[in-house]
């Protein structure tokens, strides 16, 4: 059984867009059980936000926890807090930005798991994806 905490077993990394996150529970952590998806928590500090990206393969859901966040995929932007889930497809260019006081926690689960190849940077999340 692997069992992971978030506090003892687990470091903060940054990813390639710029967030911090404790990778919970992933094939390169948990090779034993958990070899399609992997579970994050991500944390941004007030006025923080990843850079704009897409990923080639992942589809992701942002569950958030705590503070007070503006989501964008495509053109499309909303604002996001606790309890709220927010699914984002394959290819779909987003951003979550810290628009409140306090830090912005989510979690971030990834199928398949995350990897920093995956992660393909962009100008602008409105910007087209590059065939």
């Amino acid at each position: 059984m692997d069992v992971f905490n978030r506090d003892r077993d687990v470091l903060p990394f940054t990813t390639k867009d710029g967030s911090t996150i404790r990778e919970i529970l992933a094939p390169n952590n948990a090779p034993r059980s958990i070899r399609n998806q992997s579970l994050a928590e991500a944390t941004l500090a007030p006025g923080g936000a990843t850079a704009p990206h897409y990923h080639l393969a992942t589809e992701e859901i942002y569950y958030l926890l705590q503070g007070a966040g503006e989501m964008r995929i495509g053109v499309e932007t909303r604002r996001v807090g606790p309890g709220d889930a927010v699914a984002i497809a394959p290819g779909a260019p987003h951003q979550i930005v810290n628009v409140g006081e306090a830090n912005l926690v989510f979690l971030c689960c990834c199928a398949p798991a995350y990897t920093h190849e995956d992660t393909v940077l962009v100008a602008d999340v409105a910007a087209p994806i590059a065939a």
